[in-house]
């Protein structure tokens, strides 16, 4: 790849941080500019690691969410948004259809979307899930809670065991639960080794948190034992 090309390829990785900032700036819902700079730069390392096309990655990554049925009313639209801009923004026919299969396909969607076909796809799953889970995760959950207007938690609601991808689109549910709806199930869906093994540390940190939560929720305490 000569200079001028990898010139280009800067060149639209900000010009696309521009867009997501514009258009997600203000988002409180844990789906703002700053997590697709998270999962832009944990993509990036990743395939870095993973011998993949680190530009696809990063560029798909800061991307993905723009079309996100969360986020948006009407899927395909932004889905033909996105793509509009990518051949605007002068990306080849070959990484804008790369991109766009990657954008299609990387959601969770209640654990019903389809496999990443290529190793760009797989880390930029990879990357989206790990921002889901881990001490960010933990605040994204409350976030997102928040702005639904969903409560914390209701020890008499249990979690639900399945969902179809529509019941997870449109169902409440508390924070609490989401954990064990989505979040504790994410470390065994990861596509690549380096995914796994963060996966796996971030997982740790959550059932920590877990632990503590229910503790400080009934009140318990090792300093509120009465001696023996």
């Amino acid at each position: 790849m000569n200079g001028m090309d990898q010139e280009h390829r800067r060149r639209l990785i900000t010009q696309a941080e521009g867009l997501v900032q514009e258009q997600l700036g203000g988002d409180s819902s844990g789906h703002d500019w700053w997590h697709m700079f998270r999962v832009a730069r944990t993509a990036r390392r990743m395939a870095e690691v993973e011998g993949a096309d680190v530009f696809i990655c990063e560029l798909a990554a800061l991307l993905h969410d723009l079309a996100d049925e969360k986020l948006v009313e009407d899927k395909e639209a932004g889905q033909q948004r996105i793509e509009a801009w990518l051949k605007d923004a002068g990306a080849g026919a070959g990484d804008t259809a790369h991109i766009m299969e990657i954008i299609r396909n990387v959601s969770y969607s209640g654990g019903h979307g389809a496999p990443m076909r290529t190793l760009e796809g797989r880390i930029v799953q990879d990357a989206d899930r790990l921002d889901a889970i881990g001490a960010i995760g933990i605040g994204r959950t409350f976030a997102y809670g928040g702005a639904k207007g969903r409560l914390m938690h209701d020890p008499t609601e249990e979690p639900r065991e399945s969902m179809t991808r529509e019941e997870y689109r449109s169902s409440g549910g508390t924070a609490i639960n989401h954990f064990y709806e989505k979040l504790l199930k994410l470390k065994d869906l990861m596509n690549t080794d380096t995914g796994r093994a963060l996966a796996l540390e971030r997982h740790k940190y959550m059932e920590g948190f877990l632990q503590q939560f229910y503790q400080e929720w009934e009140g318990e305490s090792p300093l509120l034992r009465k001696p023996q």
